[in-house]
Order: structure tokens, then C-alpha cells, then sequence
């Protein structure tokens, strides 16, 4: 008897929906679908879907999920419980706060300086730099969410900034603004599968004087990037930082240069990173193929 072909849940968020702003999801489930499998795509948080009903369900453009993180992670145990869920929950919880940068940190990985107030706990002397630009945000956040930049002499703004923050539940990052990104950007390094599939480069996100609530654009400049191989090396590394040593099927390593010029990881992306496809059309084929692979 033949086998069926796997059923997959590619999983998004209401405001793509409405927006068609994930340029990659209708190209993924195009091209899942022609590589053998049944594909729908669904909000996380769709009411009545048996997600066991999947063989695979995929996290893609869940980018509601920093503002209501608590019932996110509920969700993705459930899901895992149910079915495959790709990043595994336990992978998704982890990834889901940027204090993971201490684990990474702590494993020897090089990565931005970074420091963490918590609801309650106020600047403090040395909390916030006081001889060079620096960044606040959040642990949980994406596309610049509650991020600005500020100089030295901001520090009142910050400091409301942080209180803003603290009243809404979340811990906040304070980070030395990384200089080179205004020269040399960000750089996005892709894995899928456990192989390195492609990257991409984009420019300075945060504008001086923007202010922190203001929505910004993710990914200015994109473009795509040959890596060097430092940045593979630390990439990889991150990679085999993560806890547990989990089999991930999508990972983005994003790095940024440090004062000496060596890459250092500014973000590990493995909840539900933008994978940049329409820029790397070859790339689509594999990540098909990968996907129905997982479902099987």
C-alpha cells in the first residue's frame, strides 16, 4: 500500500495574514507541496486545529509571538506534544529570551557584551555606559521591537526607556553599540538541516534619536553575502552551544565585528527566523526537500 504524502502546518501569525508581509511563505508552501507533501498554513494560535493531525508542524513567521511569549511557549509544548514541531519546544523556550547569549557566552562563544536588568532592578552606576553609544532592548523582541540607541548624555531617556520596559513584565539588554555595523552591517549566516545553506547582509537597524516605540525597518539594505571562515567558525559554534545538543532543522546565526575585527554573534535565531529565500532563489528546493525530510 502506498504511503500517504506527510501532512505539514507551515505556522504564521494573524498580522502576515492580513499583511503578505512574510515574502517567503506563499514560495515555501509552493515549493513543500511540489516536493510531495499536503501543506496549510495556519496562525499558532488558530482556534480548534488538532495539530496532531500533522506530521510536521514548521514555525515561520510567528512574529506576534515577543508580545505574548508566556502563551506562545504554552503553545509550542502543546504542539510539540502533539506532533513534530520544528525547532523542538524545548529549543523554542531557550531561544525565546536573549539571556541565552550567557549560556553561549558561558561556552566560550564570542558574543556582544551584554548585561540584563530585570523588572526591579534600576540603572545603577556602570549600568548604562557613560563613554560610548550603547543599545537597549529587550530579551524577548524581534524586528527592533523596543530597541533604540543612545549616547551618553541620553541617559534620562534611557532610563525611561527601562521603565517602560519594567512595567510591562520584560527584562531589559543593555549592549555597547557595535560601531562596525554602520560600515560593515549585520550579517545573517543560515543553516538548514545541519548544513549551511546561504547568508545575507543588512545595514544599521537602529537610527540615532529614534526612539524606542517607533517601528523600524528589520532588515534595511538586505542583500545577499558570501561569509568569510571566521564567520562560519563562530557560527558554527554557536550552533553547537545550544543546550543539549538538539537536532535543529532551521538555525540564523547573526553576527556583528567587535573592535578587533573578529565576528562576534549578536543573535541566534531559532524560534522563527526570516529566511531571506526570495533573495537566495536556489536555496528554496533544499529547504523543500529538507522540510518533507523532517515530516518523514
Amino acid at each position: 500500500m502506498a504511503r500517504s504524502s506527510p501532512r505539514i502546518a507551515l505556522v504564521t501569525c494573524q498580522e502576515v495574514l492580513a499583511t503578505g508581509y512574510d515574502r517567503d511563505l506563499s514560495v515555501l508552501a509552493d515549493a513543500v507541496r511540489k516536493a510531495g507533501a499536503d501543506v496549510v498554513v495556519l496562525r499558532w494560535d488558530e482556534p480548534g486545529v488538532e495539530w496532531g493531525d500533522f506530521d510536521l508542524v514548521l514555525i515561520r513567521s510567528t512574529w506576534d509571538y515577543t508580545w505574548r511569549a508566556a502563551e506562545f511557549l504554552a503553545w509550542a509544548d502543546r504542539c510539540g506534544a502533539a506532533t513534530e514541531l520544528a525547532n523542538p519546544p524545548e529549543v523554542v523556550r531557550w531561544n525565546a529570551d536573549k539571556r541565552y547569549l550567557r549560556d553561549l557566552a558561558a561556552a566560550g562563544v564570542p558574543v556582544v557584551d551584554t548585561r540584563y536588568l530585570a523588572p526591579g532592578e534600576s540603572a545603577g552606576p556602570g549600568d548604562l555606559p557613560e563613554d560610548r553609544e550603547y543599545v537597549v532592548k529587550p530579551t524577548s523582541g524581534a524586528g527592533a521591537r523596543y530597541a533604540a540607541r543612545y549616547l551618553p548624555a541620553d541617559r534620562e531617556k534611557a532610563v525611561r526607556h527601562l521603565e517602560r520596559m519594567h512595567a510591562e513584565g520584560l527584562t531589559a539588554i543593555v549592549q555597547p553599540y557595535v560601531r562596525s555595523i554602520d560600515t560593515a552591517g549585520e550579517r545573517a549566516l543560515q543553516f538548514f538541516g545541519g548544513r549551511f545553506l546561504h547568508a545575507s547582509r543588512k545595514g544599521a537597524v537602529l537610527e540615532p534619536g529614534t526612539p524606542f516605540d517607533d517601528k523600524k525597518v528589520a532588515h534595511p539594505n538586505l542583500r545577499a553575502w558570501q561569509p568569510t571562515p571566521a564567520e562560519l567558525a563562530v557560527a558554527e559554534r554557536a550552533l553547537a552551544a545550544v543546550p543539549g545538543a538538539p537536532e535543529l532543522l532551521y538555525a540564523r546565526v547573526d553576527l556583528v565585528d567587535g573592535e578587533d575585527g573578529a565576528p562576534r554573534v549578536m543573535e541566534l535565531e531559532l524560534v522563527e527566523p526570516n529566511l531571506f529565500l526570495f533573495l537566495h532563489e536556489d536555496s528554496v528546493p533544499v529547504v523543500a526537500e529538507a522540510v518533507v525530510g523532517a515530516a518523514g
